[in-house]
């Protein structure tokens, strides 16, 4: 993705003041940090959270993200579903507006899903079209995006046509990948949310003023939001103690304790849908013909150490891919070791790395080169893997930190050497959203690359059905076997530790990260 870079202005990040009685309150700014720069903010490329961040306020889909991060009606009033599961028909709000005042309807939706199926398009959320009929040949390039089971009927009425019942398809709705996109207009230049784009400064921030048009207008209370990039996180809690900022996007490892003890009111933990984890590239060598090495990796690392000593509490070891307690009736299945202490995890995982071939009496395995952002927090971590694996298994290690679009890239294309060390933030509560990305047809996302067509078939079972308990016992079935391949290394199960200003009202603990500008309020 697209490196941005310029120097920031910082008095243009000062909350203006009351000027005077006459002139009632003055305009309200909310400075929020975002992390690293978007890429972009074309709702039919992105994939980085960032991005999504930005896209949830200049867009709004059918469904989309409400105060508590759950899907709540958006462009959409409302919706019905066949019985059978398969046909989905949405009604348009009429007083639905893009930012230029032109009218929303359905046919900006027939060409937004259309141009995210489009093979031109190269989005790494093109998948989420498959369910649709003919989805998978469009992405494939077999059928024209305009054969997408999509039409309008007027210019109020959406519907969607689906090969197979899909529980999940509402979440998915509710996606940025799948809001509306207005023909002939640049992507981000004109939207349909609540926010309109004012100002990009490249690598600094974006500016966001109110739209006149969006629908609710009327009940947005911030005027103006300054959506500030900050890649070192320990800048970026600089800036929020010198008051540039409302909102961190997280906090170092180092202040954590600090922020429990003195900030307490500030300090807001919230336990995400997410998971990080290391992807093995399974396109290659050992890798790939070898699953007694990546199993015996797995094994030796003390994820309760990582998660109470290196990280300092608050999250959660990881011994699956779907975070647990999220999703109502499915608690993930562990690989059978994990119910072991880890002293004979470490025993097992040596017996194994011999059993491949390597280790005591075996052969050396070249340096692990281990791919990750340059976060303090992820090199804290993987430092931390790398000395487990040399103590325990004799592994050495190579790191290679790079910026966080540039580790995306390089995983959606598979190029990285050895192992990558990245996180997946859940786009809606349903374990599909994890599994779906390790199908051997799902190509940018599925970053170990991994190849099983039994559990491809298990998916595709559980999609089809709609008995929910044979569907949840189904998904439990596929991640299982996923587990037992050791597919990737799941590490902790995340916790999104940021510092909030007081004086924002309406800032939820969302599991998916999202609070969209719009529910969000100020103080005085």
């Amino acid at each position: 993705m697209r490196r941005l870079a310029c120097s920031l202005l910082l008095s243009s990040l000062v909350l203006l003041p009351l000027v005077s009685p006459v002139n009632a309150w003055a305009e309200t700014v909310f400075r929020r940090g975002i992390g690293s720069a978007p890429g972009t903010i074309d709702p039919g490329k992105a994939d980085l959270h960032p991005e999504s961040i930005v896209i949830y306020d200049l867009y709004e889909g059918l469904l989309t993200a409400g105060p508590e991060g759950k899907p709540i009606a958006g462009a959409a009033a409302s919706w019905e579903i066949s019985p059978d599961g398969k046909t989905y028909t949405f009604s348009l709000r009429p007083d639905g507006r893009w930012s230029d005042g032109s009218k929303v309807t359905a046919s900006d939706f027939v060409y937004a899903w259309r141009r995210l199926a489009s093979p031109q398009q190269a989005s790494p959320y093109a998948y989420y079209v498959w369910p649709i009929v003919n989805g998978r040949e469009v992405t494939a390039g077999t059928k024209a995006p305009t054969e997408l089971g999509v039409e309008a009927v007027g210019d109020l009425m959406f519907r969607v046509k689906l090969t197979e019942p899909a529980a999940y398809f509402l979440g998915q709705v509710a996606h940025q990948s799948m809001s509306p996109v207005k023909e002939g207009a640049t992507p981000g230049q004109v939207g349909n949310g609540a926010y309109k784009l004012a100002e990009m400064v490249p690598q600094t921030h974006l500016k966001l003023v109110k739209n006149p048009y969006f629908r609710d207008a009327a009940n947005v209370k911030i005027d103006t939001v300054m959506h500030i990039v900050t890649e070192n996180v320990d800048t970026e809690l600089k800036r929020y103690r010198a008051g540039e900022l409302d909102v961190t996007y997280t906090l170092p490892v180092t202040a954590v304790t600090w922020a429990r003890q003195e900030v307490a009111a500030e300090y807001m933990p919230t336990p995400t849908y997410s998971t990080f984890f290391m992807a093995l590239n399974l396109t290659h060598e050992p890798w790939k013909s070898s699953p007694k090495l990546r199993q015996a990796l797995s094994m030796a690392i003390d994820r309760e150490v990582i998660v109470e000593k290196v990280l300092q509490g608050d999250l959660r070891a990881a011994y699956s891919f779907t975070p647990p307690g999220k999703v109502a009736g499915y608690e993930p299945p562990r690989p059978s070791w994990a119910m072991q202490p880890q002293i004979a995890r470490d025993a097992l995982a040596k017996r194994l790395l011999m059993e491949a071939g390597y280790g005591l009496g075996g052969k050396p395995l070249p340096p692990v080169e281990i791919l990750l952002t340059q976060s303090e927090n992820n090199k804290r971590t993987m430092v931390a893997v790398a000395a487990m694996w040399k103590q325990k298994l004799g592994v050495e290690t190579v790191m290679n930190n790079q910026e966080f679009r540039v580790v995306s890239s390089i995983g959606n294309q598979k190029t990285y050497k050895d192992a990558l060390f990245y996180g997946w933030i859940g786009d809606f509560a349903d374990p599909i959203n994890f599994l779906k990305l390790l199908r051997s047809d799902v190509d940018q996302q599925n970053y170990p690359a991994y190849m099983n067509k039994e559990y491809d078939a298990l998916l595709d079972k559980a999609n089809a059905s709609l008995d929910p308990a044979d569907r949840i016992a189904l998904l439990g079935k596929a991640e299982a076997m996923m587990l037992e391949d050791t597919a990737l290394i799941p590490i902790f199960h995340n916790t999104r530790r940021r510092l909030v200003n007081p004086r924002i009202t309406g800032w939820t603990k969302a599991p998916l990260d999202q609070n969209p500008t719009r529910f969000l309020g100020i103080k005085g």
